[in-house]
């Protein structure tokens, strides 16, 4: 075992079973959890509901970025230890107050990197959570990690969706319950939980294999009939880590009738006002910590009569850090702390991931990768969403990238694979790509953002018909072959066939190099620092802003 990570283990309580006696646990007792009552309630009754998400082991106050008279504004937002004050007070003014969170929980750090998700175990075993669902991400050390961690929570997890795979297309049971039902002051709520189904394509492969996965709209039905009409639920509460489009859609679905919320994540979308559907609302309250959904329940003898939402910024000088839970996050990290804040770069501009078309991150990613490679056509990099942004400047002037940081853009140090495609393949991935973030029926959309790449110009319409997005293609100066044979890199996903490259089918001559995008990124900022990664007009949309910041369209809502 790496030495730095069994100092670690030993100081938080995690090695020889020491897990059942975590010295943090007085912390976690020390947070007000309401009993439950069994009889019947015949007076009025207001609960909270209040929710995190994709957080993605962002544990400190960060730097966010928000829309603003049209342009952005940065300010800090976040931290575990601000939340854990911010959930004191709410507790305190409403002792019926539930917690949970909808998921990625356990992916987009260097902490969580060094420990395999450890860390993050007494972190949120302090804050007393009521419930988890999982995220897309939870995966990301495999089905074992992610029961061990999700195991050492201790609060129930909910989801109906997910399933251990016995092989040979055999579903066994369900990994976690379905549903958990809260009794508060003689009332049930219940919380159904959904995960996104699209993980096994949406990550890498492997990360998921045993387990299958269904869509939410093959089992709701059922358990709402469960929740409604022989548990006697007052409320039914979805809890989904599906996106937001998905997450409308299956508000519209008669699948979700008897559905009054479903507070969802993994889009990092800010919903200020509830967004009302056929069947139920929506909300999605943001990412990084940065905000909490607050959600009011009003109950007249045992019957729902009303609600109200606020999304909640979450600003670390109005909600100062809990000492003790400070204390807990200073213990996990003292073992990594030097190397996490070791500068290895600066940026003139700051570094962002909030636009579906073009983000500096991304940017310093594929120029980084350019620069390693000038002997290919273009390189490619997923649209990827975690990471907060970065906006304050040192010493220097400039704004520190410190190791820390790169593992919050790359938690996964990949490969660098370089391969051969036809420009006609390039041309049907294309579309394809723009497809899942743009599609017209939001069942259709899933990942990030429009993929982002360097050596190409495309210009799109993201509104026209599946197939006829793409308008024109340039590689380097000339109009895309479609009988050319183009050089490409990107990274490597873990169990992609070989003849796979960043979801381009049926390629030539993979290889992989003797290095991975760290490696890439690390070099070039030696090399070139300070940088300044301006999108530069890779990706053009000709039919919305160039600043679009979400996917969703046909609902009143918007992205601040």
């Amino acid at each position: 075992m790496n030495p730095d990570r069994r100092e670690f283990l030993k100081k938080a309580g995690l090695l020889g079973g020491a897990l059942a006696l975590n010295p943090f646990e007085t912390l976690a007792a020390s947070v007000h959890r309401p009993p439950a009552i069994a009889e019947k309630s015949e007076h009025d009754l207001t609960v909270n509901i209040l929710q995190t998400t994709d957080i993605h082991c962002q544990i400190h106050p960060h730097d966010e970025l928000f829309w603003e008279h049209e342009r952005a504004v940065f300010r800090k937002a976040g931290g575990y230890a601000h939340l854990a004050t911010f959930l004191q007070r709410e507790r305190a003014q409403n002792p019926h107050s539930f917690v949970l969170d909808t998921g990625d929980m356990f992916q987009g750090s260097e902490l969580s990197v060094k420990t395999t998700g450890e860390a993050m175990v007494p972190i949120l075993n302090a804050l007393n959570y009521d419930l988890y669902l999982p995220g897309n991400w939870e995966v990301v050390y495999y089905k074992q990690a992610m029961q061990h961690l999700l195991g050492s929570l201790h609060a129930p997890k909910v989801c109906a969706n997910m399933y251990h795979d016995l092989g040979n297309g055999q579903r066994g049971e369900l990994v976690f319950p379905a549903y958990h039902i809260w009794h508060v002051d003689g009332i049930k709520i219940g919380f159904l939980g959904y995960t996104d189904p699209l993980v096994p394509l949406r990550q890498s492969p492997n990360y998921s294999k045993g387990i299958m996965y269904t869509p939410p709209e093959q089992n709701l039905a059922h358990y709402v009939d469960v929740l409604r009409n022989q548990e006697h639920c007052a409320a039914v509460l979805v809890v989904a880590h599906l996106g937001l489009s998905q997450q409308i859609h299956l508000a519209n679905l008669p699948q979700a009738k008897g559905v009054d919320y479903i507070l969802g994540g993994d889009t990092h979308e800010r919903v200020r006002t509830p967004i009302q559907c056929t069947y139920a609302k929506v909300v999605e309250p943001g990412a990084f910590g940065s905000f909490v959904g607050k959600l009011q329940l009003s109950f007249r003898d045992g019957v729902l009569v009303s609600d109200a939402y606020e999304l909640v910024e979450l600003n670390p000088e109005a909600y100062p850090a809990d000492s003790g839970l400070s204390e807990v996050i200073r213990t996990n990290e003292a073992p990594f702390r030097a190397e996490m804040d070791r500068v290895i770069g600066h940026a003139t501009v700051p570094l962002y991931r909030y636009f579906v078309v073009e983000n500096t991150i991304d940017t310093l990613i594929t120029d980084a990768l350019r620069w390693k490679m000038p002997e290919v056509d273009l390189v490619l990099s997923n649209g990827f969403r975690f990471c907060p942004p970065r906006s304050t400047p040192d010493a220097t002037g400039n704004i520190p990238i410190t190791s820390g940081y790169l593992f919050d853009m790359l938690p996964i140090d990949s490969p660098v694979r370089t391969a051969e495609a036809t420009g006609a393949q390039i041309s049907d991935w294309l579309e394809k790509e723009l497809h899942n973030v743009f599609a017209a029926n939001a069942s259709e959309r899933f990942g990030g953002w429009v993929i982002k790449f360097n050596g190409m110009k495309v210009r799109f319409k993201a509104y026209a018909p599946k197939g006829q997005r793409v308008q024109s293609v340039f590689v380097g100066k000339k109009p895309l072959d479609p009988a050319r044979v183009y050089r490409l890199s990107a990274c490597e996903r873990d169990g992609d066939p070989a003849d796979m490259l960043c979801r381009i089918k049926g390629v030539k001559n993979p290889a992989n190099l003797p290095f991975g995008l760290h490696d890439v990124l690390k070099d070039y900022l030696r090399a070139n620092s300070p940088v300044t990664p301006k999108p530069r007009g890779s990706a053009v949309v000709l039919d919305a802003p160039q600043s679009l910041l979400t996917q969703v369209s046909g609902v009143a809502y918007s992205f601040r």
